[in-house]
């Protein structure tokens, strides 16, 4: 049986040049990078190097990069620290709708500290209005903090335009950046942000990984409490092996990002046009052009996607229904909700995220695998029974 995996926004597979560059410091170089002593040595040089690595990936200075344990840390410690540390200004915070609930659960705790908290609707393809933005703004707004680019239906929002309303009031701009940092042009000077999350196990480098840019100048308040690893921002023995490899895989996205993109878009777009074509009452979700360029998200219609993945698992094929953080929790994605569609419809999400190992022909498998599949489970759901007797009623 063919094995086709496209669950690359939940994890990618370790690149064996980052695995290679991980080893030494999980055997000989393993001193901690604080001791003064010649076995600290090499690991604060791999630290500095690393650091190096990642920020020149994102177009920042060595010295703004923060390391952390993953992407939802970053988050966490954006929201959290950058709101708390601006608090004396005033304490309201925007998000969007449809942000990672890493951004939204603390934004949520924000508000049980006494803060106030706004979240901006979407349009039918996820994407927020400036207008919108320019609307909740107020004087005693610290933060906004908007996604990127949306790991669920892979719509890229318009942060230039964003940030040039929250510039003009010297209000301080997070983005979350873990679904495009490695994997299209991320420069945060562009971007006009003033701090950006990111997770190594989007591009290919270790899981457990991740970095906070926070602009220099850029008050935030340390959420460890501990010694003074990362300049006092982030306590706590740094995991050498993982960084240096999250350095390692920076700098190979920064190389290679423009080869990948160029590979993965056509098949995405295969996924986009020819999907739909052989499946009736299937809905595309994101936007329909500006998107990630190996998201392709769909719902289709009267069954539920935990079904699909299943049925699709059972052929060897690995998809998701949604972020990897909530497909246990057999909800309809807030993502979808808040980009209009029915809850029902909602039920039905698939989304397939390709990597640099896909080719044309594991799509061809798909587009041959997947109808029977839906035609399976329809034949088995109340609603499209109820559907399909309304509709040759109407006949």
């Amino acid at each position: 049986m063919r094995k086709v995996y496209l669950d690359n926004a939940a994890a990618t597979p370790l690149l064996p040049e980052v695995r290679e560059a991980m080893m030494p410091y999980l055997g000989d170089i393993f001193g901690n990078p604080s001791s003064l002593h010649d076995w600290g040595d090499g690991a604060r040089e791999a630290l500095e190097s690393a650091r190096k690595q990642v920020a020149a990936l994102i177009g920042a200075n060595a010295d703004e990069i923060i390391f952390t344990g993953s992407g939802t840390e970053s988050n966490n410690f954006a929201v959290k620290g950058l709101a708390l540390a601006q608090q004396n200004k005033g304490k309201h915070v925007v998000i969007s709708a449809i942000e990672h609930f890493s951004v939204l659960h603390s934004a949520r705790t924000l508000e049980k500290w006494g803060f106030e908290v706004s979240e901006i609707a979407v349009d039918k393809y996820g994407v927020v209005n400036p207008d919108d933005l320019l609307r909740s703004l107020r004087k005693d707004t610290v933060l906004v903090s908007i996604m990127h680019a949306n790991g669920e239906v892979g719509t890229i929002e318009p942060i230039e335009e964003l940030t040039r309303m929250t510039r003009e009031r010297n209000i301080p701009f997070h983005t979350d950046a873990v679904a495009t940092a490695g994997t299209i042009p991320v420069n945060v000077a562009e971007l006009g942000v003033d701090a950006l999350s990111m997770a190594g196990n989007q591009f290919y480098g270790p899981k457990g990984t991740g970095a906070l840019w926070v602009r220099k100048g850029v008050r935030i308040m340390p959420l460890l409490d501990g010694g003074i690893q990362e300049e006092g921002r982030r306590a706590g023995t740094e995991n050498i092996p993982a960084i240096v490899g999250l350095g390692k895989a920076a700098e190979l996205a920064r190389v290679q990002m423009a080869d990948r993109m160029k590979r993965l878009a056509p098949l995405r777009n295969r996924l986009l046009k020819e999907l739909p074509g052989g499946i009736e009452r299937v809905v595309v979700t994101g936007h329909p052009e500006n998107r990630l360029p190996g998201h392709a998200s769909f719902c289709v219609e009267f069954i539920e996607g935990e079904s699909m993945l299943m049925l699709l698992n059972s052929k060897g094929i690995a998809v998701s229904s949604g972020s990897a953080c909530t497909s246990r929790a057999l909800k309809a994605s807030h993502v979808l909700i808040a980009m209009g569609l029915s809850h029902e419809i909602a039920q039905g999400s698939i989304l397939f995220t390709l990597g640099i190992d896909n080719i044309s022909e594991d799509i061809d498998y798909v587009l041959e695998a997947m109808p029977p599949i839906v035609d399976r489970l329809r034949q088995m759901s109340p609603l499209y029974a109820k559907f399909s007797k309304t509709v040759k009623g109407g006949k």
